[in-house]
């Protein structure tokens, strides 16, 4: 007799992005013609770049002839598109080879897929607050307890509030998976070069692996901050890398990401070279490789051109950002973020909890954010707002914020 797998039955009640969404059907119901402005879920909203637009249709024209047609393409992705990457890596000053990445459909799903390649009983720290993926994806591989409390048995947490600048030190205990994240989903705050090396030191001491998300790495204004861990002395023999074109280029619907496997990685039972193997053999069994076509817009992207263009993307969200962080402030609001990265953390007011401020904004200002709370339980009593929207929706919200949301 089938049975499914119960780990599914542990999840907290509601994903948190379908959550909102209800939430925000139910109040359009409820007040027919009322428009609702969104500053919730990170999904961009800007036009794809005319380069990239043209590698796009390049990838499509290849397919049109037989010369030039593609079937299956390589599992980890189009050598000239890895190599491209690992030169991009070479700008950051980390020292990358091509057969060290890995490209995807995006960061989310590796970010998932990774925990197939290591043991069912690893323990698993995770930053709290944190984006929903790491912690739900464990739950699924039945790596946790259940829930208590907005809390998992069998998850370390590592809190982040605004007594450590919303990053935190290593656990005290071991453990074997760390996932960090920075730019930070949901606080915005970005890990400095000492604070990785605290990681990487740890890691290597007691042979555990980080998983280190890199999605928002572009939108680091601030040369002092690393953009990638493998700027850290050590960092490739305990970090795997995650990152996307999604938030850079605007790929969310398109799809491209790659993870970064390096060969000198090492675990207590993993030489070097092992883990990368692994990889390799987990994605040739289970995955047929992105889309060539979207491959050739990522190559695009990847171009002296293509980079321009995605930075004056990344610069327009930015004035997003100030537009919300400005605005908030002038209402007396705490805020947090948004200057190296694109959401914006805020403090609800008057002790408020998170989704007792959501049904608020949204009652008073017509406006959706994304409770704390959803992210874990140390982001009860905070907000994320996005800067990913057309300016004019972003000023239109903020300022509606300001007139009309009571304190």
């Amino acid at each position: 007799m089938a049975k499914v797998n119960a780990n599914y039955g542990k999840l907290a009640a509601g994903y948190l992005f379908p959550e909102i969404g209800r939430r925000t059907k139910a109040f359009l119901d409820a007040n027919p013609g009322v428009t609702v402005m969104k500053l919730g879920i990170g999904n961009t909203t800007e036009a794809l770049t005319p380069t990239i637009l043209a590698g796009l249709r390049q990838g499509v024209e290849k397919l049109a002839d037989n010369s030039t047609y593609t079937g299956y393409g390589d599992e980890q992705g189009d050598s000239r598109l890895r190599q491209a990457i690992a030169e991009t890596y070479a700008k950051q000053g980390a020292q990358i080879e091509a057969g060290e990445v890995f490209v995807s459909d995006g960061a989310k799903p590796d970010a998932a897929n990774l925990q197939s390649i290591f043991s069912q009983d690893a323990t698993i720290a995770v930053q709290d607050p944190a984006y929903p993926v790491y912690v739900d994806s464990n739950v699924i591989a039945g790596r946790t307890g259940a829930s208590k409390d907005g809390t998992y048995d069998g998850l370390v947490y590592m809190k982040c509030d605004e007594s450590n600048g919303f990053f935190p030190h290593p656990p005290e205990v071991k453990v074997d998976l760390i996932y960090l994240c920075s730019p930070n989903n949901p606080t915005g705050a970005v890990a400095t070069k000492e604070q990785l090396k605290e990681f990487v030191d740890y890691a290597r001491k007691n042979k555990a692996i980080i998983i280190f998300d890199a999605a928002y790495a572009e939108y680091i204004s601030d040369e002092s901050l690393p953009r990638t861990i493998y700027e850290i002395d050590g960092a490739k023999e305990c970090a795997i890398e995650i990152n996307s074109f999604s938030k850079t280029a605007g790929f969310t619907g398109v799809r491209l990401g790659w993870t970064t496997v390096p060969k000198a990685l090492v675990a207590e039972d993993a030489e070097a070279g092992k883990i990368n193997s692994l990889w390799n053999r987990r994605q040739c069994t289970m995955f047929n490789g992105a889309s060539n076509i979207v491959q050739e817009g990522g190559l695009a992207a990847l171009s002296p051109q293509g980079s321009t263009e995605s930075a004056k993307l990344i610069e327009y969200y930015m004035g997003n950002a100030r537009v919300i962080v400005d605005g908030l402030k002038a209402k007396g609001l705490t805020v947090y973020g948004g200057i190296n990265a694109p959401y914006v953390w805020l403090k609800t007011p008057n002790g408020m909890k998170s989704w007792d401020f959501f049904d608020k904004l949204l009652k008073e200002c017509h406006v959706v954010g994304t409770p704390g709370s959803g992210f874990g339980p140390a982001g009860e009593g905070y907000f994320r707002l996005s800067a990913f929207g057309h300016r004019e929706n972003i000023e239109k919200a903020i300022e509606s914020i300001k007139a009309n949301l009571v304190l």
